[in-house]
């Protein structure tokens, strides 16, 4: 374990003694672990976070997993009892984790603009560059991922305000045009959407890349201000907020500088998940997105939040997920963001989920070995 994961310990617990387990039925989890099998030996392995577990140690499992299907819940369970040990991530200021949740949301798109459809949707601009230490400017943020490539000198990428009002314009990167300022504030937040061109086709883009300024929640920014009561915050709150103060929007959205750029993701099956961070498609109510500065993707994670009620028609949320994304508000070693699947529905779901939880992480046998 790295200096960077000091802030945290992992606690070897045992399976008998994790709560909720004996109920959950994680035999969806296999077919995701064919494909990351594929995306890790076929194409290239997970960058490994300051945790240290990388995809070599995956592939002892993802390899069983390859050849095995469960005949049960049970089977499923004795599957992952078998090849991995339980390990609960204890934060050391004494704060449990935290839960959220996102989901693809669907937009109406034109793939022209006219006076309704107004509102683009960027790819990523020929002047963005990555950044490392080793081309990142004197004075800009080791936050900064991204920065702007322009006569030879290195910048901060212009921000949402200046995006929104035109700096991109003419240079002919957008893939559709949708209606609402709003919803394509909110696209950005979730990272995908489905788009439902007036012709009936349905496209779907994904991440490809970001401003670089730093993520900045306006839900936050709105209960700092006595706009949204804290006990009542969720997406809804924040868009009927929005709704109701149409003069206040830019003010409100601009606050949060992040600018994210799509790409195009090819709908192969309608009916699978968005193709995110990990490069396989994500499986509603199994998907995590976790902090890839200290977690890899692939890893299976026992999340269980007991005040979380409402996705499980009243039951608390138990389940083992697997980590297959990222977000710039996923901080942390406990903190992820539930996948809750596509459409309005999914989006009702999602948009209240804010819990505290406990975060296990199951650690095949062998790389185990190392953390004891």
């Amino acid at each position: 374990m790295s200096d960077h994961a000091s802030d945290f310990v992992l606690q070897a617990i045992s399976f008998d003694t994790l709560e909720g387990w004996k109920d959950d039925d994680p035999s969806g989890l296999f077919e995701v672990m064919r494909s990351c099998w594929r995306q890790i030996t076929d194409v290239k392995p997970y960058r490994t976070g300051s945790l240290g577990l990388s995809s070599e140690d995956l592939l002892p499992l993802l390899a069983a997993a390859e050849d095995f299907t469960p005949s049960s819940p049970a089977s499923a369970r004795a599957f992952f009892e078998m090849h991995c040990r339980p390990f609960l991530i204890r934060r050391k200021d004494g704060n449990s984790g935290f839960i959220t949740a996102f989901y693809e949301p669907d937009i109406d798109v034109s793939e022209r603009p006219d006076e309704i459809f107004r509102f683009p949707f960027y790819r990523r601009p020929d002047d963005l560059i990555d950044l490392d230490d080793a081309n990142r400017p004197e004075g800009l943020d080791k936050a900064y991922a991204f920065g702007r490539l322009h006569g030879g000198h290195v910048t901060a990428y212009p921000d949402r305000r200046a995006i929104d009002q035109g700096f991109l314009e003419g240079r002919g990167i957008e893939i559709a045009w949708a209606k609402s300022k709003v919803d394509v504030f909110f696209v950005h937040v979730q990272g995908a959407a489905r788009l439902r061109y007036e012709d009936g086709r349905i496209g779907r883009i994904t991440y490809a890349a970001k401003a670089g300024h730093v993520f900045s929640a306006i839900g936050k920014l709105l209960i700092e201000r006595g706009e949204i009561d804290r006990a009542e915050i969720s997406m809804q709150a924040i868009r009927a907020w929005l709704a109701r103060n149409p003069e206040r929007v830019d003010e409100v959205l601009w606050h949060n500088r992040s600018y994210i750029f799509f790409r195009d993701a090819p709908v192969a099956d309608p009916q699978a998940g968005p193709i995110a961070a990990a490069k396989v498609p994500l499986l509603a109510g199994r998907a995590l997105a976790v902090d890839r500065m200290i977690h890899t993707f692939g890893f299976a994670f026992f999340i269980r939040a007991e005040s979380l009620t409402h996705l499980d028609q009243g039951r608390p949320f138990r389940r083992l997920m697997l980590a297959l994304d990222t977000g710039s508000a996923i901080v942390g070693p406990a903190r992820g963001d539930i996948f809750t699947g596509s459409g309005d529905i999914a989006g009702e779901s999602a948009g209240t989920v804010r819990n505290d939880a406990d975060f296990v992480i199951l650690i095949p046998n062998a790389a185990a070995g190392r953390i004891d």
